[in-house]
């Protein structure tokens, strides 16, 4: 986020020109988006504590889970991926090593560079213990969801992702954001 000295009121002008009522909303619609994203890491890592897992370890095996992810993926590619910073990302990924879930080893072209991939027990902790318990937990918190009711939640939620990706890249590119 930006500091208050670094705030760039032009990258908000557009909103300047709301309705206080769209205001009232988008004011409502982030606040439940951050309790959401609060009770996400509560209620997320209850169901898969018995694994010795939290929400931030089952993202970051479900990244290494992909196809794409077959052969690691490095921690910048990682991070990128899952939206966080390197520093955040590394006390995981070390707890996560020690715990046996991934390993990390030196890039094979560039040595500087670390890949982070899933061991055999993290592969059988996510496929195998997990899996039944995410899945379960989604359909808990979806049962009162038509097919129709996430495909729209899925769809306003990825415009409002790709729009805090855009504002992200614009603050990067004038140098207003503080450095991650």
């Amino acid at each position: 986020m930006p500091s208050c000295a670094s705030f760039n009121a032009k990258a908000f002008t557009p909103m300047a020109h709301s309705s206080p009522a769209k205001m009232e909303l988008a004011n409502r619609l982030f606040f439940r988006l951050y309790q959401c994203a609060n009770m996400l890491h509560k209620t997320g890592t209850r169901a898969v504590e018995a694994e010795g897992l939290t929400t931030q370890q089952w993202a970051v095996l479900g990244a290494l889970s992909r196809e794409k992810a077959h052969g690691g993926m490095s921690v910048g590619e990682l991070a990128r991926y899952l939206m966080v910073s390197r520093q955040n990302l590394a006390g995981l990924i070390g707890r996560m090593e020690r715990d046996g879930h991934v390993t990390v080893v030196p890039h094979e072209q560039d040595r500087r560079s670390r890949v982070v991939s899933m061991t055999e027990h993290g592969r059988h902790v996510w496929q195998v213990q997990a899996q039944p318990k995410i899945r379960d937990y989604y359909a808990r918190l979806l049962e009162d969801f038509s097919v129709n009711d996430v495909t729209h939640a899925l769809h306003y939620l990825l415009k409002i992702l790709e729009n805090m990706e855009r504002l992200d890249d614009e603050w990067l590119k004038s140098g207003s954001a503080e450095a991650e």
